[in-house]
């Protein structure tokens, strides 16, 4: 070693995140790096003897919506708690940021998601990277711009297509949000405030990325019967922003799409060989978003998780509060909404198999600020580890943990990160890989994992003995441009 160590993990189980077997070793720290990772017995640094468990990367959490919680919350204890030492915000079209929304105007669903209004106070997207650089949170942030929230901030009526003034004046909140560092763009032509953006629109808007090397990461704008078409638009964005294409959180929903993935996983794999392309997913069989009917009506069970309307509704489900209530379901959503919920209208066969694509990464999807949030907030990395690797052996370790960290880092285009090498930043995760597992469940959903022993940000610890820390080591990372989809 050329530095002097800082910390000792010694007799570490190494799944270095790059997909290949574990061994075992030690891993030097020296502030925010890895020093080594060797065998040091001479080595006058603490040591921490970590035998019989496991250190990996520290898992990248694919797709957030975060942006407002890491200000708010920055200790982030439902992420560090499950092993994750990296966010990537702004999804699904919805960022907090540049929207400066008038006094007494609400802020629409679903940027409403997001937080409390009093959070959307940043005109320019480089305001809100200047504040969670001043006040940093417990892990580091990969920031994409939702173009949602340039609709909002642009348009005064979003249920139409954009005109060319506004679609210029959106171009140049892009321009701006991209200089200030933003990866790249997130559409979610699923939600009101983008269902009427026509594809020319989108291409239109989001011009600025070709010159930028940013990526294009998308909630579908039909994740249902119509899903086809929606992951051919995707892909039309795609090759002519020259981006690689994220598809978020893939899924078929309602049963009448049970099975399809493996037409729209064949379908991903056609286009991968001509444009660079990638999924995130979570393992849950249950989705969850703002309440509309159209969801309800194709879900086996849909449990509210907060209501503005009925805030006594939260954590019930819709079908008993009709019955309680003596409404149908139009009443009962006019009495809920604004509000949010939990939809159980996935297939566990759809969910394995997607995630066990090779092109697909781990995202939580979590709605940090919901008062009944839906468990994969607080368990989706370890739910991974727990059901898929240990119970059910869909994936392996060494898969799972390349899925959640070195495949992640290379298609966001992070150096230096989603890999134990010497000289990457110390993003660490230290766990017993037969305890670790999620405990948030969907009726107790706030709970932290088990097994997680350790989690390092940047060389400073985060968690330790089942509780955060009080260091504040995270950064915006910066993109190195042009990501690359990864096998």
């Amino acid at each position: 070693m050329n530095q002097q160590p800082d910390l000792i993990l010694a007799n570490a189980t190494i799944v270095d995140g790059s997909g290949a077997d574990r061994y075992v070793a030690d891993i030097a720290i020296a502030g925010e790096r890895i020093a080594a990772i060797g065998r040091f017995p001479d080595a006058t640094a603490p040591r921490l003897d970590v035998a019989g468990l496991v250190v990996a990367p520290g898992f990248i959490d694919s797709h957030t919506h975060d942006d407002g919680y890491l200000l708010a919350h920055p200790d982030m204890t439902p992420k560090v708690s499950q092993g994750i030492t990296t966010v990537v915000t702004g999804n699904c079209g919805i960022s907090l940021a540049p929207l400066l929304p008038a006094a007494d105007t609400r802020v629409p669903q679903p940027l409403d998601l997001l937080g409390p209004p009093e959070l959307f106070r940043y005109a320019r997207f480089a305001d809100w990277i200047a504040d969670l650089r001043a006040t940093p949170a417990a892990v580091n942030v990969i920031p994409l711009v939702g173009h949602t929230t340039l609709r909002v901030a642009a348009m005064e009526d979003t249920q139409r297509a954009a005109t060319g003034p506004e679609i210029a004046a959106m171009q140049a909140m892009m321009e701006e949000a991209l200089q200030a560092g933003a990866f790249g763009m997130s559409t979610g032509t699923f939600y009101p405030p983008a269902a009427h953006a026509p594809t020319e629109e989108i291409m239109a808007v989001g011009a600025p990325i070709r010159a930028h090397g940013g990526l294009y990461a998308t909630h579908l704008r039909d994740e249902t019967d119509k899903i086809v078409p929606a992951m051919q638009e995707a892909l039309d964005i795609g090759r002519e922003l020259d981006c690689l294409v994220v598809f978020s959180h893939h899924k078929l929903a309602g049963q009448a799409n049970h099975g399809r993935s493996a037409e729209t996983l064949a379908m991903m794999d056609r286009a991968a060989k001509l444009q660079p392309v990638c999924l995130d997913c979570h393992p849950y069989p249950a989705t969850s978003t703002m309440l509309r009917l159209d969801r309800v009506r194709i879900s086996r069970r849909t449990m509210i998780t907060w209501s503005t309307g009925y805030p006594e509704a939260k954590g019930r489900d819709f079908a008993d509060l009709m019955a309680e209530l003596a409404l149908d379901e139009q009443q009962l959503l006019e009495k809920l909404t604004p509000a949010g919920a939990i939809y159980f209208l996935l297939d566990e066969n759809d969910v394995r198999r997607i995630i066990a694509h090779p092109a697909a990464m781990v995202g939580s999807d979590g709605l940090p600020f919901d008062p009944h949030p839906h468990p994969r907030q607080w368990g989706t990395f370890t739910n991974v580890l727990r059901t898929l690797v240990r119970e059910q052996s869909v994936l392996t370790l060494e898969q799972a943990v390349h899925k959640m960290t070195g495949l992640a880092a290379r298609n966001y285009g992070v150096a230096e990160r989603g890999l134990l090498q010497p000289g990457y930043y110390a993003d660490l995760v230290l766990f017993d890989p037969e305890q670790v597992g999620d405990r948030a469940t969907f009726e107790v959903p706030v709970q932290a994992s088990q097994g997680i022993q350790g989690v390092w940000v940047n060389g400073q610890r985060v968690w330790a003995e089942g509780a955060a820390g009080s260091a504040r080591p995270g950064q915006v990372l910066a993109p190195t441009r042009g990501g690359q989809a990864a096998a």
